[in-house]
């Protein structure tokens, strides 16, 4: 861990703008107060990167951006289409006026929000190396975007906590296979759906979920599904690994 904050304060030193690159999904789990703040004392500009906003709904977005914005200036990205990577490179020129040399751009967030994949769309090719494996990018690579443009990618800063296994499911950074309780994972992701996109959730799955709790629609997905064991029973670990596979793969919108 003190590595990692090692590294960030370099970064944040060394960088002339820093892109805090967050999950459209989880905006205010995936920012980090302490990085912020550690911006804000050494008056460097930056800016709220919103990833993955193709798995949220426009409504949701526009609230998020409305929040995030009296912060800092807040750009939503897709990496999947490409989408906002010209407003993100208008808005980092526009953030530092540097005569003489590329400007240095810092990139900071979570594992798996999706750091490479926004620099990558920014470039417009395959520069930074990207994995859907937490811990992915190791040390910091410097990526030339070109019109005097260059990040440096870093490794996500992880001050989750082991136990967190919640978070760490719904952000992707461990898979079904790697979880110790991906039975409670999937009742999470039931409960954020029933809470933002019901619709959504019934319409992916052909389910009615009505006043059920989310156990309850467990229950239901794995029959739709066809998860029985031999009584007939749902195959609850099953129905789990279906749910979280297809959140994480952002099959769900919220």
């Amino acid at each position: 861990m003190t590595s990692y904050k090692a590294l960030v304060k370099d970064v944040i030193n060394k960088a002339d703008v820093l892109l805090e690159v967050v999950d459209a999904r989880f905006p205010d789990e995936t920012r980090n107060s302490e990085v912020e703040k550690e911006i804000i004392s050494l008056k460097k500009p930056f800016i709220i990167v919103i990833n993955k906003c193709d798995l949220v709904s426009k409504e949701k977005l526009e609230k998020t951006k409305t929040r995030l914005s009296r912060t800092a200036p807040t750009v939503f990205i897709s990496s999947k289409d490409r989408s906002g990577t010209t407003m993100l490179r208008h808005q980092i020129l526009a953030s530092a006026c540097i005569k003489g040399r590329d400007i240095l751009v810092g990139t900071l967030g979570y594992p798996n929000v999706g750091k490479s994949s926004v620099i990558n769309g920014v470039t417009g090719r395959h520069r930074a190396s990207t994995s859907p494996i937490s811990g992915h990018t190791k040390g910091v690579q410097h990526v030339d975007a070109g019109s005097h443009i260059m990040f440096m990618d870093t490794p996500g800063v992880i001050p989750f906590d082991e136990n967190d296994e919640y978070m760490q499911g719904l952000l992707g950074i461990k898979d079904a296979t790697h979880l110790k309780d991906p039975i409670g994972v999937a009742l999470k992701i039931i409960e954020k759906m029933l809470a933002e996109n019901k619709t959504a959730l019934e319409s992916f799955y052909s389910v009615t979920t009505g006043d059920q709790d989310s156990y309850s629609v467990l229950e239901q997905i794995g029959k739709k599904c066809n998860f029985l064991q031999k009584k007939g029973e749902v195959d609850e670990m099953r129905t789990a690994a279906r749910i979280i596979n297809d959140w994480q793969k952002g099959l769900l919108l919220v």
